[in-house]
């Protein structure tokens, strides 16, 4: 049984579409805070822990009410086609509050397009369970996080180009081009990926893997007490590599120029490299995870990224060391991104994605919720030191927790099966 690459990657255009947002959110939206309004970071990182607030509700409810409806386009692509077309037609007021100085303004817009773009998300990364056998989710994985990448990437390199250096720069250019990709990117999944169809499928397959010692839960009965430990295990890692990671990427464009003194969107370049190094690992990951399994992958991720920013907290000034730094940091968020999802999801039923999904990213959004506030308030007080050493604590503790996690891990696919009846392959 083989993973059909080409509709991983359809699927995958989803998620680039919301990881290309959510790159310029990560990096934009600080500085126009910063250097248009003139707001403390404390009050900043409130401010960025906005989309997490919302998200904490409005993720598991979405991806719930996902699970439930059945339409002609199926379960996932409704909520995907109203929340895209919702959140690009208000983003664009984003960067034109910014050039009219409107803080109201700023603050109503950029809460609607947060409350647009929780709508779909959970819907959007459920598809590809969906649509994907349970031993190639992390396979898959790999190629939506890619994706995700490829989104991010050309979120960096439009802001090199369409960004220039000025203290306040015109931001209305990239959030057009933004808004032209996620378009484009939901269009090409609508017209080649036949949800309901897909979904019946991979569930015919999916019941040719059950069995009674399997991780998942059986269809109306309760989650078994061990598997429910496991799960909460590996929701608490989630929560505290996120509070590592997202203390980095939301503060890490400041740190470069109020810690490093470096000016303009050099930042960009440290986090390109970052985005390089994931898309090269993500798919010799996926193959990795399938032979080592996911949890040995996941503890090998940790252990880099946070070593990583042990490291990066020696240097008081910039130099272009940081950028292996980065590269590794990629590589090992990766290894944690590709199979930390798909074990969540094989502890569900399968008709639960869409909740588990949610319940991911419940915790996901809530360490990004607090992440903001706790290291932005470290960043006022303390200084912009405290940076690094915050993510290495956060990191750390994921470790300790992963190691309890004793489900969700990947199976072994038999070598000779009745699935090859099934159209799996490319």
């Amino acid at each position: 049984m083989k993973l059909n690459t080409k509709r991983t990657i359809l699927v995958g255009l989803a998620f680039l579409s919301i990881s290309s947002f959510w790159q310029v959110y990560d990096n934009v939206i600080p500085l126009i805070l910063k250097n248009t309004f003139d707001v403390s970071d404390t009050v900043a990182g409130m401010i960025m822990a906005i989309d997490n607030v919302l998200a904490l509700f409005m993720l598991p409810l979405f991806g719930k009410l996902s699970d439930g409806i059945d339409t002609r386009l199926g379960k996932r692509t409704p909520f995907i086609i109203g929340g895209t077309i919702s959140a690009v037609i208000v983003m664009i007021f984003i960067p034109i509050s910014d050039n009219i100085r409107s803080l109201p303004l700023f603050i109503g817009v950029l809460f609607l397009t947060l409350l647009a773009m929780s709508t779909y998300r959970s819907p959007a990364v459920a598809l590809m369970p969906d649509v994907t056998p349970k031993p190639l989710r992390s396979k898959a994985n790999a190629i939506i996080n890619l994706m995700g990448a490829v989104g991010a990437m050309l979120s960096l390199v439009l802001i090199r180009i369409l960004v220039d250096s000025s203290s306040s720069p015109n931001y209305l250019p990239l959030f057009i081009a933004i808004a032209v990709i996620m378009i484009v990117a939901v269009s090409i999944v609508i017209k080649t990926i036949n949800e309901k169809k897909l979904s019946h499928e991979t569930a015919l397959i999916n019941s040719k893997f059950e069995a009674p010692e399997d991780n998942s839960q059986e269809e109306g009965a309760p989650m078994a007490k061990e598997v429910k430990r496991s799960l909460i295990f590996i929701l608490l890692s989630v929560a505290f590599w996120f509070m590592g990671y997202n203390a980095v990427t939301t503060a890490f464009s400041k740190y470069y120029q109020f810690y490093w003194g470096m000016a303009g969107s050099g930042y960009a370049t440290n986090l390109l490299v970052a985005t390089i190094a994931a898309i090269v690992s993500y798919i010799p990951i996926g193959i990795i995870s399938t032979k080592i399994g996911r949890k040995k992958t996941i503890l090998t991720g940790v252990i880099l990224l946070g070593s990583m920013f042990a490291i990066a907290f020696i240097f008081t000034s910039y130099t272009p060391v940081v950028n292996i730094l980065f590269a590794i940091v990629g590589f090992a968020w990766a290894a944690i991104n590709v199979n930390s999802y798909p074990m969540v999801v094989e502890m569900s039923k399968g008709s639960d994605v869409g909740k588990f999904t949610g319940y991911y990213y419940t915790f996901s959004m809530a360490a990004q919720t607090a992440t903001p506030i706790i290291s932005g308030y470290l960043l006022d007080q303390v200084g912009y030191k405290s940076l690094f050493p915050y993510a290495t604590f956060f990191v750390a503790l994921s470790f300790i927790t992963m190691l309890f996690v004793k489900h969700g891990d990947s199976k072994p696919i038999p070598a000779k099966t009745k699935l090859e009846a099934f159209d799996v392959e490319d």
